[in-house]
């Protein structure tokens, strides 16, 4: 596949390439293959969403400032051609139950080519009385997903695995840490049997973050434990173009 790039790009590529973190070097990815016009889904939660416009004709915020707005701004220069469409319907807030709730509106009616999900770190139970449904979680999440596949047979999907970093009060001194990290690691689990069951492109985010953190800190790439920060969405981005043009 052909290389994006230019002079500009390869001199950044090569200055940072002794220390960086992403696992991706600069913007040097293989263009995947989109037929002209298809449409790429994007669902999830807050880490999705920030803010993106409900107003779809107002175009200077329909997609937010999150990953999917570096996703579709870098395939957009890279391949004008394929005239793709981007969609934003993360919600903050949104457990699995909210996405199974909204699935025949914001995911089936939309019609995808390719569905991206990232969901799971609003199902952490971080009380000590309460436990993660495990067994339950993967079953909604199953039920979706075939909803989806049975509606597009031809359907992409690309899972990313939840994630938290030990940054932020909450994780840091709030005692959420250890079983936030025990339960993310669970549905991580769930999400590469699902990922092998359906097929689906599978962006580890969670180990792409501990590697990120290990090499510089955690605080450097998420905030709070839970969201990312600007460079945080760009390695997401980038790692998520990587696994879907590999």
């Amino acid at each position: 596949g052909a290389l994006c790039g230019g002079a500009a790009a390869t001199t950044g590529a090569a200055h940072g390439a002794k220390n960086n973190p992403s696992g991706v070097t600069g913007y040097q990815y293989r263009l995947p293959r989109f037929k002209e016009g298809t449409r790429l889904l994007f669902i999830g939660d807050s880490i999705t969403d920030m803010k993106w416009g409900r107003n779809e004709k107002d175009r200077n915020h329909y997609l937010g400032h999150s990953y999917v707005y570096l996703i579709a701004s870098r395939l957009g220069v890279d391949m004008p051609q394929a005239k793709l469409e981007f969609f934003n319907r993360g919600h903050s807030g949104n457990r699995l139950t909210n996405l199974k709730s909204r699935w025949q509106k914001d995911v089936i009616e939309m019609k995808p080519d390719l569905l991206s999900v990232l969901i799971g770190v609003n199902d952490r139970k971080v009380e000590k009385v309460s436990d993660f449904a495990a067994d339950q979680w993967e079953a909604d999440y199953r039920d979706v997903l075939t909803r989806a596949r049975k509606a597009n047979p031809q359907l992409r999907i690309v899972l990313l695995d939840p994630f938290v970093l030990k940054s932020g009060w909450w994780m840091t001194k709030g005692g959420q840490w250890e079983t936030s990290r025990t339960q993310i690691a669970r549905m991580c689990a769930i999400v590469t049997r699902l990922a092998g069951e359906f097929d689906a492109v599978h962006v580890k985010t969670q180990e792409v973050f501990d590697a990120a953190a290990k090499a510089i800190s955690p605080e450097q790439w998420i905030w709070d434990g839970v969201h990312p920060l600007p460079q945080g969405h760009e390695l997401m981005a980038r790692n998520w173009l990587q696994a879907v043009s590999a």
